[in-house]
């Protein structure tokens, strides 16, 4: 009877999450191409122990990250139990062959049994003290589906439950596995509960806790494929078939945009949710909505709409109610007017996941599945039914933080600048602000628009002559390293300090250096990062071209943003260099003492990561280490720091952008840099520089930060500590005794 009972549920819970789990392949296969996916096989592999079997990602954050390890692991170990559940319904004795009789498994399954519950306790403590109902926009959970969430907590305690009840029976009849052992402890101490009771109902116990164990473990599997947690099964598939080795860096895709451009309809970027390559579809569908992401991003703590979370939601329930019309056969349902196709699945698609109810949704505006999702742009506003916001759109900083901090290694950046991408060069549709940055690239090859003759502005007055490389000529062989000043660098007045310092200093260590002087350009990142992708694409062609007929081999950049693209986005177009940021460079002359850091800099200094830098690049530790070595700084690191730092608010073209909503991102980092009460804001970015600079200003003007307070790059303490101790003044002779 029981084989019957159980073998109907699982045939019944098989034969609809398989059609589903059909429909989703099918879904996620009809995106475009995503090349390169399984480069590098060994480093996946290696990526698949550390994130998913180590949980790497997840430790990030302990407590919760601690309940999710023994959470997976605990489903990866209670696996056995389901063998040994579905041989119980042939065989009383079942044992699995060979190991399944050991006392040291029913230690294991007990183990793991008890510490899911402890992980279960965990998350509820966890989702009950950051309820979006008690914080509103400061719960990371705002948003999501709390209430499936609550229901698979309790299905997994049901689950654990169930086991424990009809293996506790089971230790009473004998038919446990491994026998009556105390090893498996947990089953001991439930057994006592039932050892009053007759062999008979310890077996009707076993009987009926066995097959609704196994009813619940169906019914969980179901549910999984219909709603969120998806991720159970997509987050194993979506982590090794992440960019290699990490999501940040350079963008994901260089579209081959002169051959776009030639044809009668191009199309560059995404402008409809099928325009989405199959691993951004399987992102949107494999996101925990854990809101980690949210948790970090600056725009959302600043009060403005983006969500990295809510976005990748939006895209999510947009594509799955959208379903039917990319799923249906040639001419299905394809002219206006026609019934919307159905579902493969019989049901409505966005269902599974229901409207999430919060103003910052814009799949919210328009819920149905069908020709309503059809009909709405991608991007647009209330008013015209858009999935994702403008304001959305535009308010990305492009920090990196939301992807940093992903468990499943979605790549929001790259989809967001997908979108972009379509929004600049087939709608035009951007804040106008960027336009005239965007002018100023194509007219005079910088975003501030000025002559490119003032590039060398900057080396007047300098002890000691700068090399430039003049047209057509190519780099001495004495010269070690072509200096790229970068815009920002040569242009903006607190830069340019920036790059006479790094200069001084490279002179100081006898490193050979030269610079393009007014040859060089910018390469491209703010178009590129708008969404440019033509603009910036000419930019670095010519850029490359023009390296190439130097013959330069090694390039040290200031700007983090000129470090990234020409060290990691540029091989994509032929440009393949040896490119150091200059802390890197400086890190090196001062560890082989070349650089010896003699005079005290009596200052207090916290250190501000630059995004670009940072996460984007992973230099965490040469620009400490420059710090360190100067006598007399006391550093102190604010809380949101190194792969959690909090960004300044100028990447991803937002230099160039008017912070119209809520609180500015500069400001925001700067409050807590002031925090510490420090001497120095240091970072190591012209970006960084002009915003923290900016918002210490404006904290001045306001009273709330000490007249003394700095912002300065790395080199230029650097560069303090270098110079002689300025000479004591001569004491003043004393007066001298009147005559009497």
């Amino acid at each position: 009877m029981r084989l019957a009972i159980g073998g109907a549920i699982t045939l019944i819970a098989l034969a609809v999450a398989g059609r589903r789990v059909f429909w989703l392949f099918r879904l996620i296969r009809s995106g475009q191409p995503a090349p390169g996916r399984l480069d590098d096989l060994p480093g996946r592999i290696w990526t698949e122990i550390s994130e998913v079997g180590g949980q790497r990602k997840l430790l990030k954050w302990s407590v919760p990250g601690i309940a999710h390890l023994f959470t997976f692991w605990g489903f990866t170990i209670l696996l056995l139990t389901v063998i040994e559940a579905y041989g119980g319904l042939f065989d009383d004795d079942f044992h699995i062959p060979l190991f399944g009789h050991w006392a040291a498994i029913g230690f294991l399954e007990d183990f793991f049994a008890v510490a899911v519950l402890g992980g279960l306790i965990a998350f509820t403590i966890i989702r009950w003290k950051n309820a979006p109902a008690r914080l509103d926009r400061k719960s990371r959970f705002y948003g999501s589906h709390t209430g499936p969430a609550w229901v698979i907590l309790g299905l997994i305690t049901a689950v654990v439950v169930t086991l424990l009840i009809y293996r506790g029976a089971q230790y009473n009849t004998g038919n446990l596995p491994q026998g009556q052992t105390k090893w498996a402890f947990a089953s001991y101490a439930v057994s006592r509960a039932f050892s009053g009771l007759s062999h008979e109902v310890n077996e009707n116990i076993e009987t009926a806790f066995l097959l609704l164990n196994i009813a619940v473990i169906m019914g969980f599997s179901v549910l999984v494929v219909y709603s969120k947690h998806l991720h159970i099964g997509l987050a194993p598939i979506n982590v090794v078939l992440k960019r290699q080795p990490v999501a940040l860096g350079p963008l994901g895709s260089t579209p081959d945009i002169e051959k776009l451009m030639e044809e009668d309809e191009p199309i560059v970027g995404v402008g409809k949710v099928e325009d989405f390559s199959w691993k951004a579809m399987l992102d949107f569908s494999t996101c925990t909505e854990c809101g980690r992401c949210q948790s970090q991003c600056p725009a959302w703590n600043t009060g403005k709409p983006l969500s990295p979370k809510l976005l990748i939601m939006d895209l999510r329930d947009h594509l799955f109610a959208k379903a039917p019309y990319l799923l249906a056969t040639k001419g299905a349902g394809a002219g206006e007017g026609d019934e919307a196709p159905k579902a493969v699945t019989g049901v409505e698609e966005d269902a599974g996941h229901g409207h999430h109810g919060v103003p910052e949704s814009g799949f919210g505006r328009v819920p149905q599945p069908g020709q309503p999702q059809v009909d709405r742009p991608l991007v647009g506003t209330a008013e015209e039914g858009g999935v994702i916001d403008p304001d959305v759109l535009w308010s990305c900083t492009n920090c990196g933080a939301c992807v940093e901090q992903c468990p499943v290694d979605i790549e929001h950046v790259d989809h967001i600048v997908d979108m972009r991408r379509y929004q600049v060069m087939i709608e035009s549709a951007f804040p106008s602000e960027a336009g005239v940055m965007l002018r100023n690239l194509e007219n005079n090859g910088n975003p501030w628009g000025v002559s490119p003759r003032t590039r060398t502005e900057w080396t007047e007055g300098l002890p000691f002559e700068v090399r430039v490389i003049g047209d057509g000529e190519q780099i001495p062989e004495d010269v070690e390293y072509l200096y790229w000043v970068g815009c920002a660098g040569a242009i903006e007045d607190r830069a340019k300090k920036v790059a006479r310092s790094f200069a001084e200093l490279l002179h100081i260590a006898g490193v050979e250096f030269a610079i393009l002087g007014t040859n060089e350009s910018c390469t491209g990142d703010p178009a590129r990062r708008l969404g440019n992708e033509y603009l910036y694409q000419e930019i670095a062609k010519a850029n490359i071209e023009l390296l190439n007929s130097t013959g330069v081999k090694k390039i040290v950049a200031t700007c983090p943003h000129c470090f990234n693209s020409l060290a990691r986005e540029y091989s994509s177009l032929g440009g393949t260099y040896e490119v150091v940021h200059h802390t890197q460079l400086l890190g090196k002359l001062v560890e082989d003492r070349k650089l010896v850091p003699i005079t005290p800099v009596e200052s207090s200094v916290t250190y501000h990561d630059p995004c670009f830098l940072g996460r984007h690049n992973k230099v965490y530790t040469p620009p400490r280490e420059i710090l360190e070595a100067i006598p007399g700084i006391r550093g102190q690191e604010m809380h949101r720091c190194k792969d959690r730092g909090f960004c300044c608010g100028a990447g991803g073209a937002r230099m160039w952008m008017e912070e119209k909503i809520g609180k500015r991102v500069n400001v925001d980092r700067m409050e807590e840099a002031l925090g510490l009460d420090p001497d120095v804001v240091s970072t190591a970015c012209p970006f960084c520089i002009v915003m923290l600079t900016d918002a210490v200003t404006e904290k001045k003007l306001a009273g709330e930060a000490k007249e003394s307070v700095e912002v300065l790059d790395v080199s230029q303490l650097l560069a303090r500590s270098l110079q002689p101790a300025a000479p004591a003044a001569p004491a003043e002779p004393a007066p001298a005794e009147p005559v009497s």
